[in-house]
């Protein structure tokens, strides 16, 4: 998994739209890159509400954000429409980013073993350095801990 000092990996990944978003786009500008297990699931539609409450805040802090699942593009557009999220939230079905970040792991869940995306948000500063890993998201009051 990404840790802090590392650099920003490059990437090219297709958003909620079908849009190609690159992450070279984000050279000079603060990113949050977010990844979440599956998109509607309480917890997941809790940690995309609180950002997209505080996204105003984010922003004037100059924050950009990216939100990652193995979703469908499908899936993450109801999403993204379904909750209005002002942010790309990208559709990474073959884990391509999710595989960069190193967030696709081992997971335990009431007894049984599988694979799964831990969810995990790594924070970049301008120079795309990971500034900030943040392990034990609080989903529902998460902007908060980005902004700390």
């Amino acid at each position: 998994m990404l840790k802090l000092g590392d650099s920003l990996p490059e990437f090219i990944g297709t958003n909620q739209n079908g849009e190609p978003i690159d992450s070279q786009n984000f050279k000079g500008k603060k990113l949050v890159v977010f990844f979440y297990p599956k998109a509607s699931t309480p917890g997941c539609t809790a940690e995309a509400c609180n950002l997209r409450d505080n996204y105003s805040v984010l922003k004037q802090n100059g924050f950009q954000l990216i939100g990652v699942s193995a979703d469908s593009e499908k899936r993450q557009k109801n999403f993204s429409d379904k909750y209005e999220l002002p942010f790309d939230v990208l559709a990474d079905e073959n884990h391509y980013v999710i595989n960069k970040f190193g967030v696709w792991q081992l997971k335990k869940f009431m007894g049984r073993e599988f694979m799964g995306i831990v969810r995990t948000t790594f924070v970049f500063d301008e120079n795309g350095i990971c500034i900030q890993v943040i392990d034990k998201v609080k989903t529902k009051d998460h902007a908060a801990q980005i902004l700390e």
